[in-house]
């Protein structure tokens, strides 16, 4: 019986030792390798979720440079308004007759187009 068991033994760790060099060899061997799958899985996070980021967080800059008076704004919290004035990162934003609120440039969220544009 201890013979049958050792080639069993043996068998095994021929085939494993197979598997082993078969897997290191050739491009199969480099895609494989965890690192170059790591390196692989970042490039897809980099393209898929960091780059837009990057892309949205420049245009939204880009629109809050732009503002001027008169434009019609819409801010985070959804307040519709006109621009009354601008002082360095702060806007009034007039928002009915003889209401003016003064709120961060930051807060917002998007320039309605004009009628013009339409």
């Amino acid at each position: 019986m201890s013979s049958v068991s050792e080639g069993i033994g043996a068998t095994s760790k021929m085939i494993a030792a197979f598997l082993l060099q078969a897997q290191s060899g050739g491009a199969a061997g480099i895609l494989g390798s965890p690192f170059v799958m790591m390196i692989i899985v970042m490039g897809i996070f980099y393209v898929m979720l960091i780059l837009p980021q990057q892309r949205q967080r420049k245009k939204t800059q880009a629109m809050l440079q732009a503002l001027k008076s008169g434009d019609k704004v819409i801010t985070s919290s959804g307040i519709y308004g006109t621009v009354n004035g601008i002082d360095g990162d702060t806007i009034i934003l007039k928002i009915a007759d003889q209401v003016k609120i003064r709120i961060a440039r930051s807060a917002i969220a998007q320039v309605e187009a004009s009628e013009d544009a339409k």
